[in-house]
């Protein structure tokens, strides 16, 4: 539609074949006056709305019935007249632009000039306030000038009775005497006199004041405040910290026993591997209850152990300053074998789920299968598949698409500023009849997913599927996210001529190398090429059916 000759860009489109007998010529083309790229589109776009207008008015004048036959020179004549009266429109709007322009950066200005009239204003008005202030500052500055002389005078002399004490206590030893008895009172102090009592020992001082210190304390006073600590180490104590208390609140150091660090050591091994990881974070025990109804990976053995091993540094420095006892965080063991690692599904096990049954009261098999569906042929996860809603079906250059982004109305969003994207909906979904799932005044695509008490949607579904799986003896490298592994590895081991970052794109996944070019390159990839992409999944053993809905 463009092309440039010189530094001036032309306008071209080629002619109906219809009216090319009419016009006597293949193409149009016509001098946009700018070297610029950006106003040469604005008016190409203009101009290529205007001559689509000419050709339907040359047709009609060619078709009907006229007083007068058209000749091919009445054709070029109204073609000629129609581009100066597009030339002329185009000026008058372009200075009506420039007057609108003009206009918004006169009130602008006004605008301006009101704000630092004000601004002025206030200045004259705070003027007395910082000369008070200042006088006051001063004033202060005066007296605590004087305090601190005052308290030198006290130090001085405080130290020289200091020092006349010492050197009468050193007369005493010198001379041998022994004191045995109290001095007698005046008789204004009175009569009775009370025994000398012995000072506590340094060690049943600090374990009393220990009651009184607890974990958070002790750990901002030689952890958190220790500028020698690093960033990590100071940043992995306060999540710590924070799961501890959580669990059995911010204990006295010394009510820390061997027990609270054993208890503290299961509640570690059954909490979920993703804890911590997303905004709408679950209470500890909660999360460590639906681990176990949902059949969660949990936290490896090593992430106890660095668990311990922060707590027990903090305990060996209390147990140095005879703060605590003992330390209950050493010299416990470990499991820091790898846990088992997720994988893709086979042919085989896709196969088996086809044949498998759906039990769910609440949940339909209609929306087993339409989830399992859209999984397998979109790579999308589980939390952002509950979340689609019906609008999220949008139609983007002629192709069908799953938009997914961020539900504020729903309190729900993307896992990552990646994760907002165009997955385009593979045929063979829309051949199952994925958009019978659109209804009506229907907010989600699926809506029997139930809301769990946490207000996690989809949380029921993940439980059911995880007994399906059970079930059908599938490995426990097996879950509901290797749909999502499946699609990342089919798709890579494409002999394909896509780009990583295609599939970089469909999966929501964040470009590996964040230049500045491929954050540009990746917001800008066309949907058809999105489109291929999808449709180069094929998996010829998977055949689960959408049953039909009312």
């Amino acid at each position: 539609m463009l092309r440039i000759v010189g530094s001036q860009y032309y306008f071209r489109r080629s002619v109906p074949l219809d009216l090319r007998p009419w016009l006597r010529r293949g193409e149009v083309s016509h001098p946009l006056k700018t070297s610029s790229k950006l106003v040469a589109r604005q008016k190409a776009a203009l101009l290529y709305a205007k001559t689509g207008q000419c050709f339907q008015e040359i047709r009609r004048m060619t078709t009907e019935p006229t007083r007068k036959a058209l000749t091919a020179a009445d054709i070029i004549r109204f073609y000629e007249q129609f581009v100066k009266d597009w030339e002329n429109y185009h000026n008058v709007r372009l200075q009506e632009e420039e007057t609108k322009h003009r206009v918004e950066l006169a009130q602008q200005a006004l605008r301006t000039k009101a704000y630092m009239q004000q601004v002025d204003s206030f200045l004259d008005v705070i003027a007395g306030h910082f000369e008070q202030t200042e006088a006051f500052l001063a004033t202060l500055k005066q007296t605590q000038a004087v305090n601190t002389a005052v308290t030198k005078t006290r130090e001085a002399m405080l130290r020289d009775e200091i020092a006349g004490l010492r050197k009468l206590v050193v007369d005493i030893k010198a001379s041998g005497s022994t004191l045995t008895t109290v001095p007698a009172l005046s008789d204004e102090e009175g009569p009775e006199s009370e025994p000398l009592q012995a000072l506590p020992s340094p060690t049943k001082e600090n374990r009393k004041k220990a009651k009184a210190q607890t974990i958070s304390a002790m750990a901002q006073r030689f952890v958190l405040n220790d500028a020698s600590k690093s960033a990590d180490t100071i940043k992995g104590t306060k999540t710590t910290l924070d799961l501890f208390i959580e669990a059995f609140g911010d204990l006295p150091v010394n009510q820390v026993t061997g027990t609270t660090a054993g208890d503290f050591h299961d509640l570690l091994l059954s909490l979920p591997a993703t804890h911590g990881k997303s905004k709408n974070r679950l209470p500890i025990r909660k999360a460590v209850e639906a681990a176990k109804e949902q059949g969660l990976e949990t936290v490896s053995g090593k992430t106890v152990k660095n668990h311990f091993s922060r707590l027990s540094s903090l305990w060996s420095v209390l147990v140095q300053r005879e703060i605590v006892a003992r330390n209950p965080w050493a010299q416990w063991s470990f499991n820091t074998a790898k846990k088992t690692e997720r994988r893709c599904w086979t042919d085989e096990e896709l196969a088996l789920l086809t044949q498998a049954q759906w039990e769910h009261r609440g949940i339909s098999r209609r929306t087993y299968a339409g989830m399992v569906n859209v999984a397998l042929y979109t790579g999308l996860r589980l939390g952002e598949i509950c979340n689609l809603r019906c609008q999220d079906i949008e139609n983007v250059q002629g192709v069908a698409c799953f938009h997914v982004r961020p539900h504020p109305e729903d309190g729900w969003s993307p896992k990552s500023a990646a994760g907002t994207r165009l997955v385009p909906i593979h045929s063979r979904l829309i051949k199952a009849g994925i958009m019978s799932f659109l209804k009506p005044d229907q907010h989600f695509l699926f809506p029997d997913l139930p809301i769990s008490s946490e207000g996690v949607r989809g949380a029921a579904f993940g439980q059911a599927f995880s007994k399906l799986k059970t079930k059908l003896d599938l490995p426990a490298e097996i879950t509901f996210h290797s749909f999502r592994h499946t699609v990342s590895t089919k798709l890579r081991n494409q002999n394909a001529s896509f780009r990583e970052l295609w599939i970089d794109r469909i999966l929501g996944h964040e470009a590996s190398h964040r230049s500045q070019g491929t954050m540009n390159y990746t917001s800008s990839i066309g949907v058809q090429n999105l489109k291929t992409v999808i449709e180069a999944l094929e998996f010829p053993t998977f055949q689960l059916d959408l049953p039909e809905g009312c």
